[in-house]
């Protein structure tokens, strides 16, 4: 190693000791030209797992950085390079070695981060694997202490050929294996365990047939291919102690998609559900006044149908919950239209059929669209491009006599409303306690683009307008 290399050291970004491979720099805390000592915080980096701090492990000031910030690093690049020796010449690298002092002496004194037993590790995740074992020094010629050289005339000690073997004394560190030869903790990018797990695929079973053993995603769906293959094999008949107790059907069809669905949504986007209890006497009143009215006759009048309505005028007061979570863009979709979709019970299974452009309807013309949709699903003649498309969901679990649930976003969509059976109970009104139409209503959002915030207003906007129905002309 020359003076030149002594002088100017290179951080790299750290193992994370997790099995990642790579990393996002998210903030610079210092530029070139500025002073670093050791232990001092350089950059913000983002893994599948948090945002962190990278201390740098030793002083100097900073002479390049190598990577703007949003960039993605793999570990082991250089990210930072820092002079540890601002003061010396440009001239000192080229100085000549004292009279009989081994050309190689110096790189005994200086070594990277790495031979001083400093290898770097991103903070929370403690030390990788052998990353804070000391390479073993070699013994000096001669006394172990420093000392003056030895004169002209006197016998070398030793011959100084083999330093330059000196980093095969200590190989460097290599990721831990197990008994089978592979590491440890399996290696693959943030993008690839995600995959693993919507999959429900363990890792440590997976081959992998990246370069250095790293994990690609074909490897991923070939797994989940061949735990599916082993899934759809005919099981063995069941004994005659069970035989006519028992019925077994296949899953397929809609059944089949349902539940694919149904589980994909569920381990993707995160789940959050609220809930609220509301008197909705005065709308079940207008519902009443409604079925009587002539501009709404020979259609469905129900009060799904102004649940309905109150959504829609929820998501206008608050646009931003009408979205979806693009994953393969990494981006959040914001939708100005409304597919209203609503959950079915039919013979072939759940599905959820939509109103398209359900936000530009009048109330005749949702109804309608309504009667036509619960129809149509009856009747099993449901297209696909009927069920396709949707950005909110209503589930109408009210009808089987159920107060509230928790129910699963439809996937793709950002917020389903859980409407509950309305039943006659005790409730304060005006001071007194009377008996009123109550139900409560459940909202489950994806907390990836929907916060608290969102979801609480959006609810209590759909309970306020079923409370007093006013509202959908006051707030339209």
């Amino acid at each position: 190693m020359t003076a030149v290399e002594q002088r100017f050291r290179e951080f790299k970004m750290p193992d994370v000791g997790e099995g990642l491979t790579e990393a996002e720099i998210l903030k610079w805390f210092v530029a070139p030209g500025d002073t670093v000592t050791d232990g001092q915080v350089v950059c913000e980096v983002e893994t599948a797992k948090a945002a962190v701090e990278l201390p740098i492990p030793f002083d100097g000031v900073v002479h390049e950085v190598r990577f703007d910030e949003g960039t993605t690093v793999d570990v082991g690049t250089p990210i930072i390079s820092v002079d540890t020796d601002p003061g010396a010449g440009e001239a000192a690298p080229q100085a000549a070695p004292a009279a009989g002092k081994p050309a190689e002496e110096p790189a005994a004194e200086a070594e990277p981060a790495e031979k001083e037993g400093r290898q770097a590790n991103l903070v929370g995740y403690g030390a990788a694997p052998a990353s804070t074992k000391r390479r073993p020094r070699k013994p000096l010629p001669g006394p172990q202490r420093s000392a003056p050289a030895p004169s002209a005339g006197a016998p070398a000690p030793q011959e100084p050929a083999p330093a330059p073997a000196r980093p095969e004394a200590a190989p460097a560190p290599s990721p831990e294996l197990n008994g089978s030869g592979r590491p440890a903790r399996p290696l693959a990018k943030p993008p690839v365990r995600k995959l693993a797990k919507d999959l429900g695929i363990d890792l440590e079973a997976v081959t992998p047939s990246g370069p250095d053993g790293i994990i690609t995603r074909e490897d991923v769906h070939a797994a989940a291919e061949a735990v599916q293959t082993a899934r759809e094999t005919p099981v063995a008949a069941p004994s005659r102690a069970v035989e006519g107790r028992e019925r077994r059907v296949p899953v397929k069809g809609v059944r089949k998609a349902t539940a694919q669905a149904m589980v994909n949504s569920a381990f993707t986007a995160p789940h959050v559900t609220e809930f609220v209890t509301v008197d909705v006497t005065r709308t079940m009143k207008l519902v009443a006044d409604l079925k009587q009215d002539p501009a709404m006759a020979g259609l469905r009048v129900n009060p799904l149908l102004l649940v309905a309505k109150a959504l829609l005028v929820a998501i206008r007061r608050n646009p931003d919950v009408n979205a979806t979570w693009d994953e393969d863009n990494q981006e959040i979709v914001y939708k100005d239209y409304v597919n209203l979709g609503i959950a079915a019970a039919t013979p072939r299974g759940l599905i959820v059929p939509n109103i398209k452009d359900a936000h530009a309807k009048t109330l005749p013309e949702l109804a309608s669209a309504l009667g036509e949709l619960v129809t149509t699903a009856r009747e099993g003649k449901t297209t696909p491009a009927e069920m396709s498309g949707g950005t909110v969901t209503i589930t109408n679990v009210g009808v089987f006599g159920i107060d509230a649930g928790t129910p699963i976003l439809n996937p793709g969509e950002s917020a389903i409303l859980a409407f509950g059976a309305v039943k006659l109970q005790p409730w304060v009104h005006k001071g007194e306690v009377k008996p009123r139409q109550v139900t409560t209503l459940a909202l489950s959002f994806d907390h990836r683009l929907v916060d608290g915030e969102l979801g609480s207003k959006v609810l209590a906007d759909v309970a306020a307008v079923l409370e007093r129905p006013k509202r959908l002309i006051t707030w339209a």
